[in-house]
């Protein structure tokens, strides 16, 4: 039996969605016995591999880098997984839409209260005008909403991959 080659990424999110995956508890040991974990921040992976068959995104896409590790993603991977709110709608990462990248880099590091006006040393991120979600750049396979979603939805997904099962009938919801 060939085992599932899995990847995760994690983009402009706070990585919940990841921690809901630990959050399987004991049913990862399933899942471990059945893919090779072969990139995601959980693992000790350099450079995003070739031929990946499922790769679980979480976060929006704030920065021209988390486009380009999108893009690499769906280039080298069969089924990318949009794995929360963030990596569907925007979600928290999009609330800055509102006013603008530059102002609100200028709001949380210079104009901040009580703290003093501070610059990081290389100076303030570069982020795009807007967060936008995952399918505003690539074609996505699956949606799974929550922020973040289940333990139990996730291991579903998963465990309703690899039994090869092409319509996947989870319960979600948006903000659970």
């Amino acid at each position: 039996m060939n085992r599932l080659r899995l990847a995760t990424l994690w983009l402009d999110g706070c990585s919940g969605c990841h921690m809901s995956l630990l959050d399987t508890d004991e049913r990862l040991l399933d899942l471990a016995a059945q893919v090779d974990i072969v990139y995601s921040p959980l693992v000790d992976a350099k450079d995003f591999p070739e031929q990946v068959d499922v790769v679980c995104i979480e976060g929006a896409v704030a920065t021209d880098a988390d486009e380009a590790r999108l893009r690499l993603a769906r280039r080298r991977s069969r089924l990318l997984i949009a794995m929360g709110d963030c990596a569907v709608t925007g979600n928290v990462p999009a609330m800055r839409n509102i006013m603008g990248a530059e102002a609100m880099l200028r709001a949380v590091y210079l104009e901040s209260r009580p703290l003093k006006p501070q610059i990081p040393a290389d100076g303030l991120p570069h982020l795009n005008e807007q967060a936008l979600p995952l399918h505003h750049f690539v074609p996505i396979d699956l949606f799974i909403p929550g922020c973040p979603p289940a333990a139990d939805t996730l291991f579903a997904a998963l465990g309703g991959l690899l039994a090869g099962i092409a319509d996947l009938r989870l319960d979600t919801r948006f903000g659970a």
